[in-house]
C-alpha cells in the first residue's frame, strides 16, 4: 500500500487489524483494567483500537484525532471520536478510567504539553498507557528527508546518529532514550508501573514469508526477556495517576 498524504506529518494508523495491533491489544489490556471503564484513546487514527475495546471490553470510549479525515472513519465505529490537538484535550480533569496514547507523542507540537494534558484528563488511580517510537531501535521507521524531498519507508540508523544530525533527516519525528520518554511525566503527578521495550509484529513480512516471519518473532519475543529490549521497536510506558 501506497504511503498516504498525511504519512509524513502524522505517520501511517493501522488500515487493518493483524497479529501486531492484537499483541498490543493484549499488552494494554494486562496493564489496565478495561471492562466496563471509560476509555480515551487519545490520537485515535482511523479508530481501530476505540472500536476494538469498546467492543470486545464494554467500554466507554472517547476518542480524538487531529485529522479530520481520519476522525470521520473513526467515527463510524466510535460515534464519540472528535477533532482536537493532543496539546488542549477537550474535557475535565480527573474523568477517565485509562488513557492510551498509541504512536502518537512522536508526532504531537509540543509532547510535554501532550503529556500533561494525558495526567489532567486521568482520574486519580487511573492508568495511562504509552506507546512510542525507541531511538535504539535500528530503523527509523517515519521515512526520512533527503534534500527536501520526503522518502517513505525504514531507514538504517539514522537514530543513532547525533541529534544535529538525525533531525536534519527525520524533521518531522521524534524517537526516545527511555530517559527522555520517563522525563516528560517527572514532575507530574503519576508513578511509572511498568516501562519496557517491545519488538513490533512484522506482519507484512508474514503476509510474504510467513516461516521467517514466525522465526523472527520468536527470536525477538524472547529477547524482549531480555537486556536486548533494548533495540526494541517501542517503549511501552504504563503509569498510574497519583492523588492529588
Amino acid at each position: 500500500m501506497p504511503p498516504s498524504e498525511l504519512a509524513a506529518l502524522r505517520g501511517e494508523p493501522s488500515y487493518v487489524w493483524r497479529s501486531g495491533q492484537e499483541r498490543r491489544l493484549q499488552m494494554i489490556a494486562a496493564a489496565a483494567n478495561l471492562h466496563g471503564a471509560r476509555v480515551l484513546v487519545d490520537g485515535c487514527g482511523l479508530g481501530s483500537y476505540a472500536a476494538q475495546i469498546g467492543a470486545r471490553f464494554g467500554a466507554h470510549v472517547e476518542a480524538l484525532d487531529i485529522e479530520p479525515a481520519r476522525v470521520a472513519i473513526a467515527r463510524r465505529q466510535t460515534p464519540r471520536a472528535l477533532v482536537a490537538a493532543a496539546e488542549h484535550l477537550p474535557y475535565a480533569s480527573d474523568v477517565f478510567d485509562v488513557v492510551l496514547s498509541n504512536e502518537v507523542l512522536e508526532h504531537v507540537r509540543d509532547d510535554r504539553a501532550a503529556a500533561r494534558e494525558m495526567v489532567r484528563v486521568t482520574k486519580p488511580g487511573g492508568t495511562i498507557i504509552i506507546f512510542c517510537p525507541n531511538r535504539w531501535y535500528p530503523f527509523e521507521t517515519h521515512g526520512h528527508y533527503w534534500r527536501g524531498v520526503y522518502h517513505f519507508g525504514n531507514t538504517l540508523l539514522i537514530n543513532y546518529l547525533p541529534d544535529v544530525w538525525r533531525n536534519k533527516l527525520a524533521p518531522h519525528v521524534r524517537a526516545y532514550t527511555g530517559r527522555g520518554i520517563r522525563r516528560l511525566f517527572a514532575d507530574l503527578p503519576v508513578r511509572i508501573l511498568k516501562h519496557t521495550r517491545i519488538f513490533g509484529g512484522y506482519d507484512n513480512i508474514a503476509q510474504r514469508a510467513p516461516a521467517l516471519a514466525k522465526l523472527i518473532r520468536a527470536v525477538l519475543y524472547f529477547a524482549e526477556r531480555t537486556p536486548l529490549r533494548t533495540l526494541g521497536l517501542s517503549h511501552l510506558l504504563v503509569l498510574q495517576k497519583l492523588p492529588s
